[in-house]
């Protein structure tokens, strides 16, 4: 199971650090947050003590209501799980008897300035991400017209220069060589790169170019969405390839299921052109339109 240290937590959101500094080495495996709040009365039976722990607001306020032996009870049932680590939200203060319970647990206590909802949010966006079950691949990936698309087919075949031919359109490259799938949900999958080859497209006869320097920051993105899946093959000349309706097909990544497509190879077809198309049309169909639907609807009320 993939984990990141509390350090990095810290050093991500510039997390002020209370308490267990020198256990900034504990390991966050758990993508979401918890707020304890039934904890605080005793009731343990469903407590997520792997998760990191936040305390907003309501907790901090509740926990100042409470009698110094009331809130020393309180305190010390949570911190004998030993979640890896409690963040307090607002910058709030007064937080001495929390301070000395996560010292003497070696628990790290840490603080943002940040209010509870806000940092909820983009602590558990960034921990979906860096926790996320990944692989990486052989291909592309680019952004096109906003559409994550990634690029596979055979070495040689192509893919660079085609994804050449989209940057300069302008669209943008996302990754080239080795793509970075992570599994964010059953249905998301996000396109990314290994940061060794950021920015960086390798074309046969030219050498390694870095895209951003070339044409400007509008060539490169970090990540994308992944929406279609497109190959590209060599031409096969005892194959029909004039489908009006293709079938649709899809190809699974870690268990997401990611529509696929099929572009053959051959002198003077306009490749790029072509995943321009693709891309702009999975767009209309997932706004309700087919053209195929409509096109059969003129041929019908055409008869009629």
């Amino acid at each position: 199971m993939k984990s990141i240290a509390v350090l990095q937590l810290a050093q991500r959101f510039k997390l002020e650090v209370l308490a267990g500094a020198e256990r900034l080495d504990r390991r966050i495996a758990k993508s979401r947050a918890y707020r304890p709040g039934l904890e605080f009365t005793g009731y343990f039976d469903f407590f997520p003590q792997a998760h990191v722990q936040v305390l907003g607001r309501k907790e901090i306020t509740y926990l100042h209501s409470r009698t110094e032996e009331e809130r020393n009870h309180h305190i010390g049932n949570i911190v004998k799980y030993h979640p890896p680590c409690f963040v307090v939200t607002a910058g709030q203060e007064g937080l001495k008897y929390l301070t000395k319970y996560c010292e003497q647990e070696g628990i790290p206590l840490l603080r943002t300035k940040d209010a509870t909802a806000s940092f909820l949010g983009m602590l558990e966006a960034y921990l979906v991400k860096e926790l996320a079950q990944e692989i990486a691949v052989h291909g592309v990936c680019l952004n096109v017209s906003g559409i994550g698309i990634l690029l596979r087919g055979k070495s040689g075949v192509g893919k660079s220069e085609t994804a050449h031919t989209l940057i300069r359109r302008g669209h943008r490259l996302v990754a080239d060589d080795i793509v970075v799938l992570k599994k964010l949900s059953p249905q998301t999958l996000l396109g990314s790169h290994n940061e060794k080859s950021k920015e960086f497209l390798a074309l046969r006869s030219v050498g390694l170019v870095n895209v951003v320097r070339l044409y400007g920051r509008k060539a490169f993105q970090d990540e994308t969405r992944i929406a279609l899946d497109i190959e590209l093959t060599k031409w096969r000349d005892n194959e029909l390839n004039n489908d009006l309706e293709l079938e649709p097909k899809f190809v699974d990544y870690m268990g997401v299921s990611v529509p696929h497509f099929e572009i053959q190879l051959q002198p003077g077809r306009d490749v790029a052109g072509l995943i321009e198309a693709a891309a702009n049309n999975w767009y209309l169909k997932q706004q309700g339109y087919s053209a195929m639907e409509d096109f059969m609807q003129r041929l019908q009320q055409q008869d009629d």
